[in-house]
C-alpha cells in the first residue's frame, strides 16, 4: 500500500488515515505489515484509492496462505 499508493500520490499516512476515517495506527500496522486488512477496512481502501474491495481481500488471502505455508513447512 505504502509503495504503491501512498508513495506515488505524495500522502502521508496521518492524512491517509483521516480520509478514510481510521486510526493512523491501523494505516502504520498494516503498512508494516503487523495487521491484517478486514473486509471494513478493504471496502474503505477500495473507496478511497479506487480500487476493488475485493483487491485487498485477496492479497489479505494471499499473504496468509503464504505465512500458513511456511510455518507448515518449518514445523515438518
Amino acid at each position: 500500500m505504502l509503495e504503491e499508493f501512498l508513495k506515488p500520490g505524495h500522502i502521508s499516512q496521518v492524512d491517509f488515515a483521516r480520509k478514510i476515517g481510521v486510526p493512523v495506527q491501523r494505516i502504520n500496522t498494516i503498512v508494516r505489515g503487523k495487521r491484517g486488512i478486514t473486509t471494513e477496512t478493504a471496502l474503505k481502501l477500495s473507496e478511497a484509492l479506487h480500487t476493488s474491495p475485493e483487491l485487498w481481500m485477496n492479497l489479505q488471502s494471499t499473504h496468509d496462505l503464504y505465512h500458513a505455508s511456511a510455518r507448515m513447512r518449518k514445523a515438518a
